[in-house]
Order: C-alpha cells, then sequence, then structure tokens
C-alpha cells in the first residue's frame, strides 16, 4: 500500500492528512495549533508541523509529501538563510496605505494586466512596500521572498538557517507553485513568470524568489534529519505546494464549470477555468489555479459571523436557527437584511454598517429575522458569483462547503439563491486534501481520480425574488 501526506499549514492551525495513494482512503491524521496574530515567526509553523506529523504517527511509510497553505503571508530571509523579523500575514492591514501607493503609482488597470489583480493589503506586495517605507534596515537585508508554504516545503526538504539545519541556507532551493505565486503582486499568470519591475518597487531592490513548479513537477525528495524530536525520513518526494483556496479545489477535484462557494468567517467564491482573468475593478482576483488552469476568486468580510450574530440576537443556536427560517416563505415577507456587520469587501464599502430593510409588523418575526439572515449571507455570495461571471466562468455547478453549509436551512435555501445546481460535499479537510492529491500528482505523474463523497443535492428551486428584493435595497 503506497500512502501520500498532504498538510494544510491555515492561519490557525497545521492539519495533515496521510492517504491511500489508489483509492484515496484516509488512513490517519494529525493536527497542531498556531500561535494567534497577524505577525508570526515562521519557526512556530515548523514546530506545529512537526507536531502534525507526530500525531499522525510519522512518516515512514509515506512515499509524497506536499505542503498547501494560506497565502500572501511574507518571509523575508537573509543571506545566511534566517528570518529577518516575523511574516506579515495576510489578515495584516498595516499595509493598507501600501497599496494605496501602488495603486496610485501604477494604476488599477495596469496591475491587473500585469498580475490578474488589483493589489490589497493581503497581498504580499503591498507588505515588501511596507516594510521599505516603515522598517528600511531589515528592507535592505532582504535576500529572498517567500510565502509560507514555500518556506515550509524548503525545511522539509533540509534547508534552512545555516548549522540549524543539514542542508544549509541554499535560497535558490525555493520552490513554490503557480497558485501561491499569483497572490504575490508579482507574478503574471497569463505569462507564468514574475514581473521583476514590481517586486522592486515594492521591496527597493530584487531578491531571490521561488523557482514556480508546475502542477506534477517535484520539488526534490527529502534528506533524513531529526528536528525537535521528529523524525523526517529520506527519500520522500516532496510536491511543489499549493495556496488554500487552489488547495481546496484540488482537493474537491473541481474542473471547469465547478464553482465553490465556502461559507467561513468570510466567505469566498471561486471557479477553475481555462482562461486567465484580469479585473481593473479589484472585485474578482485573477488567481492561477493548482492544476494548470486559472482560479478567479471573489472573498466576502461577512459570511458565517452573520448567522452567528442573529443566532445571538434569537437566543437560538445554528440549528434552531434553521428551523425557524425554515418557517418562513421565501424572501422572508419583504424583510431583507444587508448583512455588512464588519462593513464589506464585495462590493468594497469598508465602513458600512448590517442594515434591516422592510420592517412591518407582520415581517418583523423571529422567522422571517433568521430566513432574512440566510437569504442576505447567501446572496452577497450570489453577487460575488455574478462577479466570477463577468470575468468568463460559466458556472454549472455550485460546490457549497464550510460549517454553514451542513445547515439544511442553508442548503434549501441556496437552491433557492443560485441559479445553478447545488451540491454541499461531506465536511473535510479539502486544503489537505489537495496537497495530498499533488503529492500523488508528484509521485506518478497521474492526477489521482478520488471519489467526492456528497452530504447532500437539494433540488433546484430557483426563487428570483429573494435576489431582486436584495438587489432593490442595494440601490437605496
Amino acid at each position: 500500500m503506497t500512502l501520500v501526506a498532504g498538510i494544510d499549514s491555515s492561519t490557525q492551525s497545521c492539519k495533515l492528512v496521510i492517504r491511500e495513494l489508489e483509492s484515496g482512503r484516509l488512513v490517519r491524521q494529525g493536527r497542531a495549533r498556531h500561535p494567534e496574530g497577524t505577525e508570526v515567526d515562521p519557526e512556530a509553523w515548523w514546530a506545529a508541523l512537526l507536531e502534525a506529523v507526530a500525531g499522525a504517527g510519522g512518516l515512514d511509510d509515506v512515499a509524497a509529501i506536499s505542503v498547501a497553505g494560506q497565502q500572501h503571508g511574507m518571509v523575508v530571509l537573509d543571506e545566511a538563510g534566517e528570518v529577518i523579523r516575523p511574516a506579515l500575514l495576510w489578515n495584516d492591514t498595516r499595509s493598507a496605505a501600501a497599496a494605496r501607493a501602488l495603486i496610485e503609482e501604477f494604476g488599477a488597470a495596469e496591475l491587473a494586466a500585469r498580475t490578474g489583480s488589483v493589489p490589497v493589503a493581503s497581498f504580499t506586495a503591498t507588505k515588501l512596500r511596507w516594510l521599505r517605507d516603515a522598517e528600511p534596515e531589515a528592507a535592505a537585508r532582504v535576500a529572498a521572498v517567500a510565502l509560507p508554504h514555500d518556506w515550509l516545503t524548503w525545511r522539509l526538504r533540509g534547508y534552512g538557517p545555516a548549522g540549524r539545519t543539514p542542508l544549509g541556507p541554499v535560497l535558490g532551493e525555493l520552490v513554490t507553485d503557480r497558485s501561491d505565486a499569483s497572490g504575490t503582486s508579482y507574478w503574471t499568470p497569463g505569462a507564468d513568470e514574475y514581473d521583476r519591475g514590481l517586486l522592486a518597487a515594492a521591496l527597493g531592490h530584487d531578491a531571490v524568489l521561488p523557482r514556480v513548479l508546475g502542477p506534477a513537477e517535484s520539488a526534490g525528495s527529502t534528506v533524513a534529519f531529526e528536528s525537535a524530536g521528529v523524525a523526517i525520513p529520506a527519500g520522500i518526494a516532496v510536491g511543489a505546494g499549493a495556496g488554500d483556496n487552489a488547495g481546496a479545489a484540488l482537493g474537491l477535484g473541481a474542473t471547469e464549470g465547478d464553482v465553490v462557494v465556502s461559507i467561513g468567517t468570510s466567505g469566498t467564491v471561486f471557479a477553475v477555468t481555462g482562461r486567465p482573468s484580469a479585473d481593473e475593478t479589484g472585485t474578482v482576483a485573477g488567481f492561477a489555479d493548482a492544476s494548470g488552469a486559472y482560479l478567479p476568486l471573489v472573498a466576502t468580510l461577512n459570511a458565517a459571523r452573520i448567522l452567528d450574530s442573529v443566532a445571538a440576537l434569537l437566543g437560538v443556536d445554528h440549528a434552531e436557527l434553521g428551523e425557524l427560517a425554515l418557517q418562513a416563505e421565501p424572501g422572508s415577507n419583504g424583510l431583507v437584511l444587508q448583512p455588512y456587520f464588519e462593513g464589506e469587501r464585495t462590493p468594497n464599502l469598508p465602513d458600512a454598517t448590517a442594515t434591516l430593510f422592510g420592517m412591518t409588523l407582520a415581517s418583523t418575526t423571529r422567522p422571517t429575522l433568521a430566513r432574512a439572515a440566510i437569504e442576505g449571507l447567501l446572496c452577497g455570495l450570489a453577487d460575488g458569483l455574478d462577479a466570477v461571471r463577468r470575468v468568463g466562468v460559466e458556472p454549472r455547478r455550485i460546490l457549497l462547503i464550510g460549517g454553514a453549509a451542513m445547515n439544511p436551512a442553508v442548503q434549501t435555501i441556496a437552491a433557492q439563491v443560485f441559479d445553478s445546481p447545488v451540491a454541499v460535499p461531506q465536511p473535510g479537510e479539502y486544503v489537505a486534501d489537495g496537497a495530498a492529491t499533488q503529492a500523488a500528482w508528484a509521485l506518478t505523474g497521474t492526477r489521482p481520480a478520488w471519489p467526492l463523497a456528497l452530504s447532500a443535492e437539494p433540488a433546484p428551486d430557483h426563487r428570483p425574488v429573494i435576489r431582486e428584493q436584495y438587489a432593490a435595497v442595494a440601490l437605496a
């Protein structure tokens, strides 16, 4: 039995799955927490990875491994391979002014044409510009720039600071993949190459960047070493890795026409497509994916937290909220929640607040409020789907994932809001599964076709009134 491993190094934790190569069957798994905060010492990620490896029973019988992870984080290294300062994560917004400065210098249309996206504070280039301006001495020491999964892959292969790793600080051995490179704002998805001019404009000088590997390419193999009491065996093939959303798409087996709608604390809508995109409005990020195609993506700030807030207001849990919602008719008797509790990114309204429209004695009931919360959540994501459509995506199926997707009311109402069939996969670690898929691909040269188990396929029941009401209040 041949085993492959996939790692999801997310903002909150490190999760590792070990699967059987032929069937995709889950054999064992491990996890470890990451420290909180918007800047983190990358060594904490490495410690968590080792803890997850130990928790999964080690890697002695594993043939291939790959690391997917949170995107955009800035890991800067000096010539000795030492991390210069704690990594700035995607959710560190101190670089917002730097993002505006880069847009003013180059123009949104040019940046979208060159990188597929208009940079926001989460993107790597904006963090490098912040470093140049706020910590010039640190910026001057930067010899290489990596992303979180790039750095972990480098360490897993035995590279790292001099004297503390078996192979030492060979910066030229840093590797990444197309999906993570496309979130930097200095890589061009359509051309599959770095834009060195944008890197220099952000950082102030050129630097070593990870070599970009294709989806089936191997980064090499591990060498035998031990770190913090955990053994890394020699000879494990190492995949290129991936950004988290691209990893999830790969783990779901998404192909062209599949649109993934993820309901977490925030929401994301992304789709696999054969064409690169460039949206100068900044609504759609024109990322690459982990399969050799592209992954246009829209993010919303408000998703599951909408349900958290309204459930708390009504004094119920999520299951009870769903039961209440299904007691009301589609359209919530005219009650509409515009759910911008924390401002909003799509549309770009950072100072907006949530608003209830259509309150009457008849419409203001517990069931209609519960339903308006779910309809508002899904209408915001449907707006994201419309934005993805505008860059050329033709959806044939919605894959609804995330904790809230397990709520029967969310499933039922999703089939009424979206005008494409909805499928709900069983809960899983899809980012780690995508990394395991990539490990198998690098090992064999063939992308595995592991089955996707579905927990629900709600019957199509499109009700245009829901979105019509939502659109009307957006114009109010």
